[in-house]
């Protein structure tokens, strides 16, 4: 077989119900991978018998070591800094031509799926250039990092040894998020048979408009209980093979303070008990500008610039508001900067605008760092954005600052105070200042009097007075160059 030149054809026979994708065994002839990606939208009667007909054949056929197979609810999220490092490291080096493949943790000893996967990178970020029209190296980076992770997590928990011709088949519910979506596509690149089940929700237009997966429309959305596949039940699969679960923390904070008093302003929740007095809050990193002269401003002025801040809620996947944060415009071109453990939790945002009436939904998170406690999201509409400090002067202790959030779900509230101090946390370098912020003021803006973004509200404490955190205009610069468009 020529290693240099593996491809993919794409549903040569007609699948057109769950059994039948049991059924096929995907053939591979010469340098010619058939398989299949497949999108089953909408329920019926037994839809969730054949599920269940469908994970115990799989079961069976697992145990004879004829394929690998698992089915997924949902992907984990990549907040392991340790992770993150790793697959940075695999790309960069791809990128810059040190090395000609892409490496993961399950191909280090396959040179064969190191080409493959790396040829799928390739395509997939052509997809994705579609949907997004503007691109550029840290776009392209946190896409493919999130894909290699996802890619390592599928291996280990289905335990696939991948070879070309080995029949591997992994099937998903109710993938809405295009990043997912590409990943998922992605795996077929990689000769794995996907199957997705839409029952209650599809794709939006921009990924049907791809044309990568065949639809099979089965009838109206509806939510419906599918219980996870467990691989457990009735197993008599080799005892090699591993079990792991996958944790998803999406209440993790990425600046891990010592301190049992320590709050972090999080989403306004109240149905969430956070008995341990930490929170977070919520909102998206991007450098922001005005186009007004540097002179300082009244606070009557300052006040106004709540129109270039942003109230995020934060939605589950049956569509259910779970808390509220804030943002901060940085780019004309629709990013918002939040802190990331405000985008980790959901499954998508909706984004409120002052004097705009209309509710902005997005599932796109751009750029995150759970370390710095910081993302990047991006709405489909034209911002005017703030500036970012460039740190010509340093800051000081004393200086009047001001902040704007959304605490408790009350849009856009204006306060103001100093800079009390600067701490370092985790070797995090983070302000200190007294301008009161609550739940749901995380992501919001702590201003100079110039009406720039020192800081993203981050952090306080819940057993002092106006005892609050925020990380500051250096990480910020940093982690939005290449995305400010004033």
């Amino acid at each position: 077989m020529n290693e240099e030149n593996i491809q993919v054809r794409y549903n040569t026979l007609d699948v057109s119900s769950i059994k039948s994708f049991c059924m096929i065994n995907s053939g591979c002839s010469g340098n010619i991978k058939d398989v299949y990606f497949l999108r089953f939208k909408g329920i019926y009667a037994e839809l969730k018998d054949d599920i269940e007909y469908m994970d115990k054949q799989m079961l069976s056929y697992m145990s004879q070591g004829l394929i690998c197979y698992d089915r997924i609810n949902s992907l984990d999220l990549l907040n392991n800094t340790e992770k993150i490092d790793y697959y940075s490291r695999s790309f960069q080096n791809w990128k810059q031509g040190n090395c000609k493949e892409i490496s993961i943790k399950a191909s280090i000893e396959n040179i064969l799926l190191r080409k493959v996967i790396s040829d799928a990178c390739k395509n997939v970020l052509c997809e994705l250039k579609k949907t997004d029209g503007v691109m550029n190296e840290s776009i392209e980076k946190n896409f493919v990092i999130k894909l290699l992770f996802w890619t390592d997590l599928v291996f280990e928990k289905a335990n696939i040894n991948w070879e070309i011709k080995r029949n591997i088949k992994i099937v998903a519910t109710n993938v809405n998020k295009k990043h997912e979506y590409l990943f998922y596509y992605f795996l077929t690149r990689i000769g794995i048979n996907v199957l997705l089940i839409q029952n209650s929700i599809d794709i939006p237009d921009n990924l049907r408009m791809l044309n990568l997966s065949k639809e099979r429309n089965f009838g109206n959305f509806e939510e419906i209980d599918i219980k996870p596949f467990n691989r457990n039940v009735n197993q008599s699969v080799d005892k090699n093979v591993k079990i792991q679960t996958s944790v998803s923390s999406n209440n993790s904070a990425p600046v891990k303070i010592s301190m049992s008093a320590f709050r972090r302003p999080d989403r306004d929740n109240t149905q969430i008990n956070n008995s341990n007095n930490i929170q977070t809050t919520s909102s998206r990193i991007e450098s922001l500008s005005i186009s007004r002269a540097r002179e300082e401003m009244s606070f009557e002025e300052l006040a106004n610039l709540a129109s270039s801040v942003v109230m995020i809620a934060i939605h589950n996947k049956k569509g259910e508001v779970i808390g509220t944060g804030s943002g901060i415009m940085i780019a004309k071109n629709g990013y918002i900067l939040t802190n990331n453990h405000v985008a980790s939790g959901g499954y998508f945002y909706s984004v409120r605008i002052e004097e705009d009436e209309n509710i902005y939904e997005t599932n796109e998170v751009i750029k995150y760092n759970p370390m710095l406690d910081l993302a990047l999201i991006r709405i489909n509409r034209q911002l005017n954005p703030l500036k970012v400090y460039d740190g010509k002067n340093k800051l000081v202790r004393g200086q009047k600052v001001v902040a704007i959030g959304s605490p408790l779900g009350l849009f856009n509230s204006v306060s103001d105070g100093i800079i009390s101090g600067f701490r370092v946390f985790n070797e995090v370098d983070m302000i200190q200042f007294t301008a009161p912020i609550s739940n749901g003021s995380s992501g919001g803006a702590v201003l100079n009097m110039f009406g720039e973004v020192i800081g993203i509200s981050t952090a306080g404490i819940d057993s002092g007075q106006n005892i609050n955190l925020a990380m500051g205009y250096e990480c910020i610069n940093n982690f939005i160059r290449g995305f400010i468009n004033y």
